[in-house]
């Protein structure tokens, strides 16, 4: 048996084994980043509002103001 064929197949395999692993914790990494992008555009600041106790007058938006125990209402930011 060719022993030299045999090595070359084991090395292939090895490296692709680590290509993959590679390949899934890329994977994981950008889909990481991409949850927490789409939780950073429902935030109440981006959406253009504060987080109020009350919006009293003010429009109400459908921000997260869920890290403001305080003030948990996203509010429109007044012009006036």
């Amino acid at each position: 048996m060719n022993k030299k064929g045999v090595e070359l197949s084991m090395n292939l395999i090895i490296i692709a084994a680590i290509g993959l692993l590679i390949l899934v914790i890329l994977a994981v990494l950008v889909i990481n980043a991409g949850g927490k992008t789409v939780t950073g555009m429902k935030s109440c600041n981006v959406l253009g509002g504060t987080c109020e106790a009350s919006c009293g007058t003010r429009e109400p938006l459908n921000g997260d103001c869920s890290n403001t125990q305080s003030r948990p209402n996203c509010c429109k930011i007044s012009l006036t």
